[in-house]
């Protein structure tokens, strides 16, 4: 499955099903930088079971704020439509995968 750019317009749809992993970043962000390429390999290793989604904070200050984004990379995981877990900052691929994998 493909990393998905999800857009205030957008993103209660993205959510709805399944299990899905939002990461909340934003261009200028270092660490957001970093986990970017883990996102893509957590994608490419275990995308049948989590779906990816990216929402830039800058362009979508609306979801951002609903969900509380206060630092940069956040990375909300949902089940279904709804709120399981939040972590902030950056994290290596194998604790990316069991957190995840948690739910």
């Amino acid at each position: 499955m493909a990393i998905v750019h999800a857009t205030d317009q957008t993103f209660e749809k993205e959510i709805l099903k399944g299990a899905v992993l939002v990461d909340f970043w934003a261009a200028w962000c270092g660490p957001c930088k970093m986990i970017a390429p883990v996102l893509e390999e957590v994608d490419a290793e275990i995308g049948d079971e989590v779906k990816v989604v990216k929402v830039d904070v800058d362009n979508n200050q609306v979801t951002a704020s609903q969900y509380q984004i206060m630092s940069i990379p956040s990375l909300l995981l949902f089940i279904d439509g709804e709120l399981k877990a939040k972590t902030a900052g950056f994290m290596p691929k194998e604790d990316l995968i069991d957190f995840i994998r948690q739910y």
